[in-house]
């Protein structure tokens, strides 16, 4: 993959570092690193004071699925901080303090290529995402956040958009639209097939369906996932109700 931000020359090469907030044209496409794993930030106490708990959730919000974020120790730039480092290639990213870094940095990161329109989309999409959790959580406004769901989808941002999928199931459900929140969820799995809130969406739209083994099924698979939900009170209560349904009267 290539690698947009120009290096800034150091002893030590093992790690590049990277630090301007754009690249020239003739050093874009110097640095050729392989396919992004995993993000980690540096939340260590300088970095922490010039906004790297920031970066954390912007990048973990916007991150693809196939990119784990992870919050890590220092990185040993603290002068170039808040730092965040790319792996496998051990790409170093330095002045990554504000969510319009953040974006731009992943972006490139993720995306092959510097592009300033494609941050600033993601960034869109993900306040469009967090005004429809308000709208879910506490209004229960489920048509206003069906409707900001959907323009964050529209928008296209370069990740987080499994989760846009879930979190639209979830609305769509709630509006009594059963087959529109189960294609979202098999739009959530299709793009992460591994994300166990979108099994539990499929298995909470198979339930309002009464396509009891198929709700059973997909509950299971988010289990098999995730065996920690099994703590979840609300995962206990949706269990208790595919039984109470699927019981056989004495």
């Amino acid at each position: 993959m290539e690698v947009v931000f120009p290096p800034l020359t150091t002893s030590n090469n093992s790690l590049p570092i990277f630090i301007n907030s754009k690249p020239t044209a003739r050093q874009r496409g110097s640095i050729i690193i392989s396919e992004i794993q995993e993000i980690r930030v540096c939340t260590n106490r300088s970095c922490r004071r010039q906004g790297s708990m920031q970066t954390l959730e912007t990048v973990t919000a916007l991150a693809p699925p196939t990119v784990a974020v992870k919050s890590c120790g220092c990185l040993s730039r603290c002068g170039n901080g808040p730092n965040l480092v790319a792996l496998p290639a051990g790409t170093l990213v330095g002045h990554c303090g504000t969510r319009a870094r953040a974006a731009e940095v992943l972006v490139a990161l993720c995306g092959g290529a510097w592009d300033s329109d494609a941050a600033d989309k993601s960034l869109e999409a993900l306040a469009l995402r967090n005004k429809a959790e308000i709208e879910l959580n506490n209004n229960n406004n489920f048509s206003q956040a069906e409707l900001f769901l959907s323009q964050a989808i529209e928008l296209r941002p370069i990740g987080g958009i499994h989760i846009t999928y879930k979190d639209r199931s979830i609305a769509r459900l709630a509006l009594g639209n059963h087959s529109g929140a189960l294609e979202d969820a098999a739009q959530a799995l299709a793009l992460n097939p591994l994300y166990p809130e979108a099994y539990i969406c499929q298995g909470d739209a198979f339930l309002a369906m009464s396509h009891f083994d198929s709700a059973q099924k997909s509950y299971l698979t988010a289990l098999q996932i995730d065996p920690s939900i099994r703590r979840s009170k609300s995962f206990k209560a949706r269990i208790a109700n595919l039984e109470k349904l699927t019981a056989v009267p004495d």
